[in-house]
């Protein structure tokens, strides 16, 4: 989807993951379809924001990007290599590639470890470096996001949830990856600390080429720092372009409420309130046809039993049978 110049880190086509739930005795198991068709690829110094409600299938395509699972179907290329029928040691090698950004600051870093330990840690496991070498790549890092020479021999109760998520970030980058996957970094943050995060995000991503997965709840966070939108709704794929197609013109009647739903304090750019119907259904048991049509004020019979096939409409993809009445 990209039209960056560069070869993409990471290719997608079809992805699904599909889980066994238990759901009791008498019961039996049932098929969670987490993500269904999911598409899409991630060039150097580019950033793809993934949004929607929970449950779309956000955080499990988080998973599978950095090599915590693998797809039921479809193909996930990083760098090159497909991980599926990949071995174990190309997989260790490819996680290097691929570094993650956890949502909470306050979670993610060892109580017990100074930042030194924490930042170095990556190194021992991964490199042959000597205690000296990682000392002096750990103090790089934590100069790139920040933070002082003296934080480095500090533990992270010590830190504000800013600072943490820097250390964090720092960490992610100790190992020279080309993708980071950054799973709601500030949602956690007061709103005054949000933008310091995403401009340094930014600042990193323009000094080391870095390709940024982005996992978002809304739409009013990523507008800074994406290029690219893919919007998701129980699983599937329902619009995908660059942040100016979706937020000037959103196809969609999901992404329209999205939108609708995201504050701007300038008033020109608030959108028309849309009020959804009903409640998100569960994935163990979504609606027949498309996933959104209990819920959408547009849905007609043929909603109702065919699923939408993802196409090319207006320069993005959508995965709308009426797109063309809805955007006339």
């Amino acid at each position: 989807m990209s039209d960056a110049g560069g070869k993409a880190v990471v290719e997608a086509h079809d992805l699904h993951r599909h889980y066994t739930v238990h759901r009791g005795f008498f019961t039996g198991v049932a098929t969670l379809k987490a993500l269904n068709g999911v598409s899409f690829e991630l060039v150097p110094g580019r950033t793809l924001a993934v949004v929607g409600e929970s449950g779309c299938g956000k955080s499990t395509l988080a998973r599978l990007v950095n090599l915590i699972e693998p797809p039921t179907r479809g193909t996930l290329r990083i760098t090159g290599t497909d991980i599926v029928g990949a071995s174990k040691s190309e997989i260790r090698k490819l996680r290097r590639s691929v570094q993650i950004v956890f949502q909470d600051p306050y979670g993610s870093l060892n109580p017990r470890k100074k930042v030194s330990a924490i930042l170095e840690e990556p190194l021992i496991i991964n490199t042959r470096m000597d205690a000296a070498e990682r000392e002096a790549r750990g103090r790089e890092m934590l100069t790139k996001v920040g933070l002082r020479p003296e934080h480095y021999r500090r533990y992270p109760h010590m830190f504000s949830g800013g600072q943490r998520q820097r250390i964090a970030i720092a960490r992610a980058l100790m190992l020279n990856p080309k993708v980071v996957v950054a799973d709601e970094p500030v949602s956690a943050l007061d709103v005054s600390i949000q933008a310091q995060v995403l401009n340094l995000l930014m600042d990193l991503q323009e000094e080391l080429g870095l390709a940024y997965l982005f996992i978002s709840h809304g739409l009013s966070v990523v507008e800074l720092i994406c290029d690219e939108i893919l919007v998701m709704y129980l699983g599937h794929p329902v619009e995908q372009g660059s942040k100016r197609a979706i937020f000037d013109s959103p196809g969609h009647p999901y992404t329209r409420a999205l939108l609708a739903s995201t504050p701007f304090v300038d008033p020109t750019r608030r959108a028309e309130r849309v009020v959804l119907s009903g409640e998100l259904p569960s994935p163990l048991d979504p609606p027949p046809g498309c996933a959104f049509n209990r819920r959408c004020p547009h849905a007609t019979d043929r909603c109702a039993v065919e699923v939408p096939a993802v196409r090319e409409f207006d320069s993005r993809r959508i995965a709308c049978h009426h797109a063309e009445q809805l955007n006339g």
